[in-house]
């Protein structure tokens, strides 16, 4: 074995095949694929979790042929499966309010007496399992138009292009991941994850902003307000029927007599799982042809590389945060914060083409996927570049990637100070 800066150069042990990898990651053979997963797929999803990420690899795999054999106009077609989801979904709704209206029942005819208690126990049910619009949190760090004019600007640029209204507000947050919603009833939300924004690329920004608003045209039903807010309720429902730990005799006769109604949630929520999984698994790959139509193909397959080693994002971010901490305990106690941003996507930047090669073969030997939600990424990848290239209908100059590089300048500072002050994933 012999080195030449971070480049080690060894001879596979399996083929024998030269390597040549960078000593800050794993060494593996692309002749043989020897090494190329050292950790192995781990211990397999069980429960719902399994369900959805059966669902989101069969389905990702069925879809990825009947898209790659179909036109581009034959792609936006929808699923006759959305509206027996919806039926499920508003039968879910009217349970919470047949709940509610015999806890005001209860609470008329008991008023006075003990009746009182049975209906305001309903009524509190119902308020419980009620549909819950998305708000704002006090939390949340908003961006309003006024704040980040040429951000909006070019958020409206790409939603036009997309033929989709543009968004409300915008929430920016140390997540690596982006996301829209509704806001309410009418209005719609974007959230930004600050450490996924920085390593990408002005033509992979504008790429990531494209797939995230084209999903307001696709009709994803599981993120609905109506099919969304159901899935919600039922997980309140199996939250209340859970069995007790290390029951007494009294809680395991309940526990046993909360199991037909367990298995029955649970079973509905598989049924909505079933009936959404295909038009989601869809919608995530219409999405990405918006992402390759807003920032261009390669944009977008830039996209889907990087989205590829969140991981390693999150693990650079974790270290040099811990790197600060430690730097800043030998200096008073003041923690660094300074290039915390800069030093994340420097990282990114450095990982060498065999490591993002390494990571989708990995990806494709465990069918990776961003959730249970999402397609297997090797797959949306593949789709992208099998199609025809397409050059981006948005484009970003320098200029405008400074102008909002400034108006995101505080919140920057802001969020590398809190994170490095309380760690990563304690915001």
């Amino acid at each position: 074995m012999r080195t030449a800066g971070e480049e080690i150069v060894s001879s596979c042990p399996q083929c024998g095949v030269e390597i040549r990898t960078d000593r800050r990651f794993t060494t593996w053979c692309a002749a043989c694929e020897w090494n190329v997963d050292p950790q192995g797929p781990g211990e397999g999803k069980r429960g719902l979790d399994g369900v959805r990420h059966r669902l989101a690899q069969r389905y990702g795999a069925r879809l990825f042929d009947e898209l790659s054999a179909e036109d581009a106009g034959r792609r936006t077609r929808r699923t006759a499966s959305g509206p027996l989801a919806y039926a499920i979904a508003l039968t879910v709704h009217g349970l919470t309010l047949v709940l509610a209206a015999v806890g005001v029942w209860g609470l008329v005819r008991g008023w006075g007496g003990l009746g009182m208690a049975f209906g305001l126990f309903f009524l509190a049910l119902a308020w419980s399992l009620r549909p819950r619009l998305n708000r704002l949190s006090e939390d949340d760090r908003v961006l309003l138009r006024d704040d980040a004019p040429e951000l909006y600007a070019l958020v409206d640029e790409v939603a036009a292009a997309m033929g989709t209204r543009s968004v409300d507000a915008v929430v920016v947050d140390v997540e690596a991941n982006a996301s829209v919603t509704h806001l309410g009833l009418r209005r719609r939300l974007l959230t930004l994850g600050l450490p996924l924004w920085e390593v990408l690329s002005p033509q992979q920004r504008i790429a990531l902003l494209g797939h995230e608003l084209g999903h307001f045209t696709q009709g994803d039903t599981r993120h609905g307000m109506v099919v969304g807010t159901a899935l919600r309720s039922l997980s309140t429902w199996l939250y209340y029927v859970r069995p007790t730990p290390n029951p007494n005799v009294i809680q395991a006769i309940a526990n046993l007599a909360c199991v037909p109604l367990r298995l029955l949630i649970m079973a509905v929520m598989a049924l909505l799982d079933l009936l959404t999984a295909r038009v989601s698994q869809r919608g995530e790959y219409l999405a990405d042809a918006a992402a390759a139509r807003a920032g261009s193909t390669e944009g977008a397959v830039g996209l889907m590389d990087r989205l590829m080693v969140t991981d390693s994002i999150v693990t650079t971010l974790h270290r040099e945060i811990n790197t600060r901490r430690l730097r800043g305990s030998a200096r008073s106690g003041e923690r660094n914060s300074d290039d915390l941003w800069e030093a994340l996507t420097a990282h990114l930047d450095s990982v060498p083409e065999s490591e993002y090669e390494r990571q989708r073969r990995v990806g494709a030997l465990r069918g990776h996927s961003v959730d249970a939600s999402h397609p297997p990424t090797h797959l949306r990848r593949r789709l992208l570049l099998d199609g025809t290239p397409v050059p981006a209908l948005v484009t970003a100059d320098t200029g405008r990637s400074e102008r909002i590089a400034g108006e995101l300048a505080d919140l920057r500072g802001t969020l590398a100070r809190e994170v490095v002050r309380d760690g990563y994933g304690n915001l």
